[in-house]
């Protein structure tokens, strides 16, 4: 039987609830008859931006927090190969449970391509629409920021993949190879230049959801630093922090509650906003980060109790840090009793929730709980590590960290460290600062030191984790190997 890229499924329009794919009144935009008017443009920005949350809920959470050592799925078929690095290329497991695209590597291929071909669509289209300058403008540059966002995140999971950017109108026009890793970074450099030119500034008014102009440097500062560029990634986020149009939430724990969202927006510079009232404009992560059946007043009134923090992560915390509260040993269930640790899940007396997606007035599984993309926290990290990385662990690199331990209410951070340790010691405060984000495992591979830390990060669960080096980037699925005779698979996994 013929097989067909999923890359070529553009503009479908489809989201993901849970692991049900809805599809949308723009599935064909791509056909000659679309960008013609106004209307036409915002569709198409929409249906690009769309793939986010396809992505964050769940891909690309699965792919990065279920390998890395802060967090674990319960073991079961098609979640735990990810934990154990027991995955093929074909991501067999997966497919047999029907998690292949909504919890895993596969999702992240299929849903960032899908939404760089509906940029390409709207970079090459909406320019010539007759509408408002300035938003026409924006919405250019929001293809651009998004096209480069879905390149990186390919980049960052995939290692080398093909670079899209020309809308497809035949499976021919889609069938690209491999670019090398410098290529790649080009393009998404170019990208995100596009899209900070075009971009407006901050400002209450900015729709929700949409990225501006100083959120996209500090995207970009990340994308930079992940390409060792520490020139760049430190010139960059000192630039977004400057700009004066963001600031860290004064309470860490305020940045995940629900009902100060909007407040939130002033550290979550850029997030995937979720709608509980919208359909498909929620995120899976609330429930499966949520205890069993819990219906309580602490996290939703559906959940799973699917992932967990390991408990040495939890005791990794300092007592006095703010952020541990972030994570729970007890909880309340429907009728206001306590549940002690010990009965948080079957599959371990020592459960760990997470607790940055709640809302107890979801509707059922239908959240309002956002997911950032990239939070000034974040930025102020990247600052301190890119300072380090060029010059060493100097009073500048010490106050970007230290402004972070303070908020979290610590000490700062031990004078005179050398050059290795700071590093570490930014490396785990970004593990602190930012568990559960689809991040660590990024940075433990970016850093290639996965190989040594995730074999300590056991439990009863998973008593034995051994990955390989192989494992630093996701093998490209299968049927995008078998569909595209110019596609190579990755290192280790021919």
């Amino acid at each position: 039987m013929k097989k067909t890229l999923l890359l070529l499924m553009a503009l479908s329009g489809l989201t993901v609830s849970c692991s049900k794919l809805d599809e949308s009144v723009y599935s064909s935009i791509f056909t000659t008859n679309f960008y013609k008017t106004a209307s036409d443009a915002e569709a198409g920005i929409a249906s690009a931006a769309g793939s986010l949350i396809n992505l964050y809920g769940f891909p690309l959470v699965a792919a990065s927090d279920f390998a890395a050592d802060q967090a674990y799925p319960r073991p079961v078929v098609g979640r735990n190969t990810i934990t154990l690095f027991t995955y093929d290329p074909y991501f067999t497991a997966q497919r047999n449970s029907g998690r292949h695209e909504t919890e895993g590597p596969q999702g992240v291929w299929r849903f960032s391509y899908k939404g760089i071909e509906n940029a390409n669509w709207i970079i090459e289209k909406v320019p010539t629409i007759q509408m408002d300058v300035q938003r026409r403008t924006e919405i250019v540059a929001e293809a651009y920021a998004l096209r480069g966002l879905y390149h990186w995140t390919l980049a960052k999971t995939f290692n080398e993949i093909p670079i899209k950017t020309k809308a497809s109108t035949s499976e021919a026009e889609a069938l690209v190879p491999k670019s090398p890793k410098a290529d790649i970074y080009k393009q998404i450099y170019a990208d995100l230049d596009q899209a900070i030119a075009g971009l407006p500034s901050y400002s209450t008014n900015l729709v929700k959801g949409r990225p501006s102009k100083e959120a996209i440097q500090g995207l970009y500062a990340k994308v930079a630093l992940y390409n060792e560029d520490w020139a760049k990634a430190l010139q960059l986020a000192q630039a977004t922090i400057s700009s004066g149009k963001y600031s860290l939430m004064p309470n860490v724990l305020d940045v995940f509650d629900v009902d100060k969202e909007d407040a939130a927006r002033i550290e979550n510079m850029w997030a995937v906003e979720a709608d509980r009232v919208t359909p498909s404009r929620w995120l899976t992560v609330m429930g499966i980060a949520g205890p069993r059946n819990s219906s309580g007043p602490d996290y939703a009134k559906v959940s799973y109790g699917s992932w967990f923090a390991y408990q040495a992560f939890f005791d990794s915390f300092d007592p006095k840090d703010k952020r541990r509260q972030l994570l729970d040993t007890t909880y309340r269930d429907v009728s206001g009793a306590i549940v002690r640790q010990k009965d948080i899940t079957p599959i371990t007396p020592k459960g760990v929730l997470i607790r940055k997606y709640r809302d107890p007035n979801s509707i059922g599984e239908a959240n309002n709980c956002n997911f950032p993309i990239i939070r000034l926290a974040d930025v102020y990290l990247i600052a301190a590590e890119a300072e380090a990385r060029q010059n060493g662990p100097t009073a500048l690199a010490y106050t970007y960290i230290n402004t972070i331990r303070k908020r979290a209410g610590l000490n700062d951070l031990t004078p005179g460290l050398s050059k290795d340790a700071f590093i570490d010691a930014v490396l785990q405060e970004r593990s602190w600062e930012l568990f559960a984000e689809a991040d660590r495992w990024f940075d433990l591979t970016r850093t290639n030191t996965f190989l040594t830390v995730i074999p300590k990060a056991v439990n009863d669960v998973y008593p034995t984790r051994t990955p390989q080096a192989k494992n630093r980037y996701y093998p490209i699925p299968l049927e995008e190997i078998q569909a595209n005779p110019k596609l190579t698979q990755s290192p280790g996994w021919e």
